[in-house]
C-alpha cells in the first residue's frame, strides 16, 4: 500500500515539474518574441541566470492561478456573465504582473498589454501540458475520479460505487427539430449521435447515408449490421408538442409535470396587469411555482438531482445558471455557481474567452458574406447579437458541459442540462444553414465528451439526449408583407400606424376596411374631418415566433367575438383574411370558441378537426388549438400564421428566420433519443403527445434505474429547497471541474 502511495506521489510529482519545465520555456520563448516581456537585467544575465528568473517567474504564476484566481472569481461572482468573460484577460495579466514583481532582483518585467498576452499564452500552454499528461495516465486519471467521487459521498453521507444503481443525464439540444437530427446523422455531421443509432458513416468518395437509414433503426432491428454499422445502442423517438412550441411550455412540462396555462412564450394577464415572458427571472420563477401548486410536487430531479442551464429548477438541489432563481438575491441564490465551478480555472477561462471572441468574428464574417450574397431570408445580426450568440455557442455550452462532467464524477443520481447554441443560431441563420450545422457538430463533440467522461465515474450513466421543440423556417411576417403584425391590428382597429405600414397594400386594405366598418357600425356619413370613433385602449400585440396573442386591456375579461366586432367591426375579417395568417383563435359568446380560417372558415372548436381552417398543420392541432382554448389566461385573439405543407415555411411575427412558438412544420417535432436498455417511451403503435407525455417518461425511467423518487409532498416555496451555505456549495462545483 505505501509503495503503491509513494508511486502515486512520484508520478503526480513528476507531472508538476513537466508542467512547470514546459511553463518556464514558454515563457522564455514569449521574452525573446516578445520586446516589452524582459527576464534579464540591465546587464544582460548569462543564459542559465535567464532560465532561473524565467522558473521563478513561471512558478510564481502557476501558485498565484491556483491560489488566488479561484478567490478572485468567487469575489467577482455578481458581475454579469459577459462582463466576468472580458475581465478574465485584465486579471490573467495582473496576476502575471505579481509574479514578475516576486522574480528576486527585479528581473522580470512587462507592460501591462505584454503582460495580458503573456499570461494567455502560459495559460493555455500549461493546461493543453496537464491534459495530456492526464490522458496519457489513464490510472492516475481514474484514482482522481475515484478521489472526488468518494469525497462527495462522505459529504453526502451515501454510499456508492459502479456497481451500484445507475444514473441518468438529460442532455437537452434545445430547438434541435426531429428531421433535423436525422439529416444531420445522415450527414455526417453528428458522427457520435450517429453511432449510437449504428447509423453508417459518408462514404469517402462523397457519398453519405440517408436520413431514412437514421429513421429504419428499431430496438428489435439489427439495422447496424445492415448498413455495415455496429448494432444501435440507442432508440429515436419523435414526440409532437404543446400548441405552444417553445422551450418555456415544454421545460417547464418536462421538468414539472404541467405546463397548464402556458399558451405562449409571452402573454398579457389581465387579472395581474403583466406581461409573462418564459426567459424572465420573475417570470419563470412565477411559471415554476404554479407548476408545483398544481402538480403538488417539486419537479424531475428532487431526489439527489442536478439542473444546468434550464429556465426551471426540476426541483434539482443542486443547481447552475438556472434562470427560476436568478431573481432571488442573498446566500440562497447559487444560479451562478456553474461560472465559479469553471471559470476559477484560469485556463478554462482564457480557452474559453478566446473561443468565445473567435466566435464573434465567426458571426460579423458570415454575417457580413450574407449581405453580400444577399441572401433571403435575412434578419438583421449586428448590434449585441454576435456576443449573444458566442454566449450561448461558447460561454453556456461550456459551463454546462463541465458542470454535468462534474455531476456525473459526483455520482449524483440525475441530471438535467440545456445547450440553447443551435436554437440561438438558428434563429438568425436559419435551421438548415451551414451555420447551424457547425454548431450541431460542436455539440456532438460535446456529447462524446461527456460519454467519455461517464466511463470514469463512480457509477454506471444512462444518457438520454431530447429536444424542446424544433424550428421551422420562412420570411419573417415584416419581410414578406412590409408591416409587422401590430401594425396590421392597428391599421384593422382604426389606430394610428407608421407611415411605413400606411404605404403597404396590407396597411392601406385594413385602414379601408376599419373606416368603411366603422361607417356601417354607425350608421352616419363619413365623419367630418379631424373626427375619431371612439375606442378603448390600445391593443397588447405580443409575438412568440410565428404565434402572436393580441388582448385588449381595459377588458376584464376574455372578450368575445361579438365584443370585438362591436368595438372594432373590420379586425377580425382583416386578420383572417389575411395572406400571411393562417387561423385564428376568439371565444364566441354563441358558439362558444371559433377557429376563423381564410375564405371565411369558422369552426366551432368543439367541432375541429385537423382539417378545414388547420389543414396542414399537423397531427392532433385541433387537440393542441382545444386545450390552450382552456387556459386562464389565453389571449383575446390568438393568431398562428400561415404554414405552407410544401415549402415546410412559416412566417414568424418577430425577427426570426428560424422560429417555433405556434403550429406548422417542424417546429412541433422533437426528438427524445434514449438508451436501449431502458423501457420504449411509447408501445409501437402509440405517439408521444405533450410535453407533460415526456415527463413521464421521464420520471418511469428514473424509477427503472433508482427505485421510486422520494416525493416532495407538499411545497409552499416557489421552487425547490436551496442550501443556505453558499460557500460549501460553490466550492464543490469547483471540486467537480
Amino acid at each position: 500500500m505505501f509503495k503503491g502511495r509513494w508511486r502515486t506521489t512520484g508520478r503526480a510529482l513528476v507531472r508538476v515539474i513537466i508542467v512547470w519545465a514546459v511553463s518556464t520555456l514558454t515563457m522564455l520563448a514569449l521574452a525573446g518574441i516578445l520586446p516589452d516581456f524582459k527576464l534579464q537585467s540591465d546587464n544582460q544575465d548569462s543564459i542559465t541566470r535567464t532560465a532561473v528568473t524565467a522558473a521563478w517567474g513561471a512558478g510564481a504564476f502557476g501558485l498565484l492561478s491556483a491560489l488566488v484566481w479561484p478567490l478572485l472569481v468567487r469575489a467577482l461572482l455578481l458581475v454579469p456573465a459577459l462582463v466576468l468573460g472580458l475581465l478574465v484577460f485584465f486579471l490573467n495579466g495582473s496576476l502575471l504582473l505579481i509574479a514578475l514583481w516576486l522574480i528576486p532582483n527585479g528581473r522580470g518585467a512587462a507592460n501591462p498589454e505584454t503582460a495580458v498576452v503573456v499570461a494567455a499564452v502560459m495559460s493555455a500552454v500549461a493546461s493543453a501540458t496537464s491534459t495530456a499528461l492526464a490522458v496519457g495516465d489513464d490510472d492516475a486519471y481514474r484514482r482522481r475520479l475515484s478521489r472526488l467521487a468518494d469525497r462527495r459521498r462522505r459529504r453526502s453521507g451515501e454510499d456508492g460505487g459502479r456497481g451500484g444503481p445507475p444514473g441518468t443525464v438529460f442532455l437537452q439540444l434545445d430547438g434541435v427539430g426531429h428531421q433535423v437530427l436525422l439529416d444531420a446523422v445522415a450527414a455526417g455531421v453528428m458522427p457520435h449521435v450517429a453511432g449510437w443509432l449504428g447509423v453508417r458513416p459518408p462514404d469517402p468518395d462523397g457519398g453519405r447515408g440517408t436520413a431514412d437509414d437514421a429513421a429504419r433503426v428499431s430496438p428489435g432491428d439489427p439495422a447496424g449490421s445492415a448498413l455495415g454499422s455496429p448494432r444501435p445502442t440507442h432508440r429515436l423517438t419523435p414526440w409532437r408538442t404543446d400548441w405552444s412550441s417553445q422551450t418555456g411550455a415544454s421545460q417547464l412540462g418536462i421538468l414539472h409535470g404541467s405546463n397548464h396555462d402556458v399558451p405562449a412564450f409571452r402573454w398579457y394577464e389581465k387579472d395581474t396587469g403583466r406581461i409573462m415572458v418564459s426567459n424572465r427571472p420573475a417570470s419563470a420563477a412565477e411559471l415554476q411555482r404554479r407548476a408545483i401548486a398544481r402538480t403538488n410536487d417539486g419537479g424531475l430531479l428532487t431526489f439527489d438531482g442536478a439542473s444546468r442551464g434550464n429556465l426551471f429548477s426540476g426541483g434539482a438541489d443542486q443547481l447552475a445558471l438556472v434562470l427560476s432563481i436568478a431573481a432571488r438575491r442573498g446566500r440562497a441564490n447559487r444560479s451562478r455557481a456553474g461560472y465559479f465551478a469553471y471559470f476559477s480555472d484560469p485556463a478554462n477561462a482564457v480557452r474559453t474567452v478566446v473561443s468565445f471572441v473567435a466566435d464573434v468574428g465567426r458571426e460579423i464574417g458570415e454575417s457580413t458574406r450574407t449581405r453580400i450574397r444577399g441572401d433571403r431570408p435575412r434578419v438583421g445580426r449586428g448590434g449585441l447579437y454576435p456576443f449573444i450568440r458566442a454566449f450561448a455557442t461558447v460561454v453556456e455550452r461550456d459551463v454546462v458541459v463541465t458542470a454535468v462532467i462534474g455531476d456525473m464524477l459526483a455520482g449524483r443520481t440525475a441530471v438535467y442540462a440545456d445547450l440553447v447554441a443551435y436554437d440561438e443560431v438558428a434563429h438568425h441563420s436559419g435551421p438548415h444553414s451551414r451555420d447551424a450545422a457547425r454548431v450541431l457538430a460542436r455539440l456532438d463533440r460535446s456529447v462524446g465528451l461527456i460519454a467519455r467522461a461517464a466511463e470514469h465515474a463512480p457509477r454506471t450513466y444512462r444518457i438520454v439526449l431530447l429536444s424542446d421543440h424544433g424550428q421551422s423556417p420562412g420570411e419573417t411576417f415584416e419581410g414578406a408583407y412590409g408591416l409587422t403584425l401590430k401594425d396590421l391590428v392597428r391599421a384593422g382597429c382604426g389606430l394610428p400606424v407608421s407611415r411605413r405600414a400606411e404605404r403597404t397594400k396590407s396597411g392601406a386594405e385594413a385602414r379601408e376596411a376599419a373606416r368603411h366598418a366603422v361607417r356601417g357600425a354607425l350608421h352616419r356619413p363619413e365623419p367630418e374631418a379631424g373626427e375619431k370613433p371612439a375606442h378603448g385602449s390600445d391593443p397588447v400585440v405580443l409575438a412568440s415566433g410565428n404565434l402572436a396573442l393580441i388582448s385588449f386591456p381595459d377588458v376584464p375579461e376574455r372578450m368575445s367575438r361579438e365584443q370585438i366586432d362591436r368595438r372594432h367591426p373590420a379586425l377580425l375579417r382583416t386578420l383572417a383574411s389575411h395572406p400571411g395568417i393562417g387561423f385564428l383563435l376568439v371565444r364566441s359568446e354563441e358558439h362558444g370558441s371559433v377557429v376563423f380560417g381564410p375564405g371565411g372558415a369558422e369552426v366551432p372548436v368543439d367541432a375541429l378537426d385537423d382539417s378545414g381552417p388547420l389543414a396542414g398543420m399537423g397531427p392532433g392541432a385541433a387537440d393542441a388549438v382545444r386545450r390552450t382554448d382552456s387556459f386562464p389566461h389565453v389571449a383575446d385573439i390568438m393568431v398562428n400564421s400561415m404554414y405552407d405543407p410544401a415549402t415546410g415555411r412559416v412566417h414568424a411575427f418577430e425577427e426570426q428566420i428560424g422560429s417555433h412558438g405556434g403550429l406548422g412544420g417542424q417546429q412541433s417535432r422533437a426528438f427524445l433519443l434514449s438508451p436501449l436498455v431502458l423501457s420504449a417511451p411509447v408501445p409501437d403503435s402509440g405517439e408521444l403527445v405533450g410535453a407533460e407525455r415526456v415527463h413521464e417518461v421521464l420520471r418511469r425511467w428514473l424509477r427503472e434505474g433508482s427505485g421510486p423518487q422520494v416525493p416532495l409532498g407538499t411545497v409552499s416555496v416557489p421552487v425547490a429547497k436551496a442550501r443556505s451555505d453558499e460557500a460549501r456549495t460553490a466550492e464543490e462545483e469547483k471540486d467537480s471541474a
